[in-house]
């Protein structure tokens, strides 16, 4: 049993590492602005972007952004 939870934590911060390399906070605040998402998310609009706000606090979260990257909301175009 302990080998399959450690196993589950090492995928959960790899992903999580992963991501974070992804989508950086440029100004440092803790959340994620429409530009900071658009220069990974280049196809983001406004609007996706106030869907995305599920507290509607203006911007964007960790849990919000890994919410819709878990629901396939967001995808990186190459």
């Amino acid at each position: 049993m302990k080998k399959i939870v450690v196993t589950i934590g090492a995928i959960s911060l790899a992903a999580t590492t992963a991501f974070a390399q992804e989508v950086t906070d440029t100004d440092g605040n803790g959340t994620y602005s429409l530009e900071e998402l658009q220069a990974v998310y280049a196809d983001l609009t406004e609007e996706a972007y106030v869907a995305l706000d599920v507290n509607g606090d203006g911007t964007i979260d960790a849990e919000e952004l890994q919410a819709a990257v878990d629901a396939g909301t967001l995808t990186v175009m190459q």
